[in-house]
């Protein structure tokens, strides 16, 4: 049986251990009372072992053979895997998938950035799975990156009323592995908030290496530009955290050959669903197919492909100090 709303739960399912997933259920078994128990699944075998070995101080932790088994056996089950399809198989698929559980009055969260009809149709899916006794599914998709997720300081964005009877255990749940959890409206709109991030975001970091390459052609040093922009009106997170520069914020993974961080082809891929998130809604987006283009290519070459979005500087021929 689910534990009752108001009490924490004691046995967690996780799919997906990824780029984000990865940490952040390392970060989840730190953070979880010893009393609790972990159920972790991945495609992958390999990595599977690896957080077995990272984790070896959390004896709580059992491997599962799919996400059906995940399910059966917790209280709350959280997915993070790439993309729409791969939502659907951990929660739909015959015989392996989530709901070929017993997941009646169970929470189901997905943490995946996808488009937000799939997700639709996956919480109508789980909410008919039960009709005795539904679980209950949200939305939940985080922003922070690698980093904030090996430090436990993400955002989450989750599709639920502030006033969601559950909404005071899933922050609970997500302080575990963020530090700003904001209750977003309904079903979806947690994806609706990323979505919308992530087009900003990518736009902001397109337009910073523009800037900073135009400046720095002009004759301006780098870190001197950066630090005007910082007080001045073209100021933000991506210029003061990650400037797109190698050398500007050391620390970053721009500095470090853009190894790691948020993959160029995922921008491409978060930038093209907001895009058609957009159509469906009937709002202009004037930046859109110059910034899709843009990640587009940036992916295409092998000289950026799988290293951080922040990449697009060099495929702008961006001078690299």
């Amino acid at each position: 049986m689910s534990k009752p709303t108001n009490v924490f739960p004691q046995r967690f399912g996780w799919v997906g251990l990824g780029a984000m997933g990865f940490p952040m259920a390392s970060q989840l078994l730190q953070k979880l009372p010893p009393s609790c128990e972990l159920f972790v699944y991945d495609i992958n075998s390999v990595v599977l072992q690896k957080f077995i070995q990272a984790n070896a101080d959390h004896p709580a932790i059992t491997i599962v053979s799919s996400p059906k088994e995940a399910a059966e056996y917790s209280d709350c089950f959280i997915s993070i895997v790439p993309e729409g399809s791969h939502v659907k198989d951990v929660y739909m698929a015959p015989q392996r998938g989530a709901l070929a559980a017993n997941t009646g009055g169970k929470i189901l969260i997905d943490c995946s950035t996808i488009d937000p009809g799939t997700s639709l149709e996956v919480g109508r899916a789980v909410t008919a799975s039960h009709p005795t006794n539904p679980p209950r599914f949200f939305d939940a998709p985080v922003s922070g990156g690698t980093r904030g997720a090996e430090k436990g300081i993400l955002t989450f964005m989750v599709g639920a009323a502030e006033d969601d009877p559950q909404f005071p255990l899933l922050r609970r749940i997500f302080s575990c592995m963020g530090t700003s959890i904001y209750p977003v409206g309904g079903q979806s709109l947690g994806l609706a908030a990323k979505l919308s991030n992530n087009y900003l975001s990518g736009m902001i970091a397109l337009a910073t290496s523009e800037a900073m390459n135009l400046g720095m052609r002009l004759g301006i040093d780098p870190k001197v530009l950066s630090e005007c922009f910082k007080t001045s009106s073209g100021g933000s997170w991506v210029n003061s955290t990650v400037n797109p520069v190698p050398g500007v914020c050391p620390d970053a993974v721009t500095s470090k050959g853009y190894e790691g961080g948020f993959k160029i082809q995922l921008m491409k891929k978060d930038i093209s669903l907001a895009i058609q998130a957009a159509k469906t809604v009937d709002a202009k987006l004037v930046l859109a197919d110059a910034g899709l283009g843009a990640y587009a290519a940036a992916t295409d070459d092998p000289n950026c492909r799988d290293r951080d979005s922040r990449v697009v500087y060099r495929w702008l021929g961006g001078i690299e100090p």
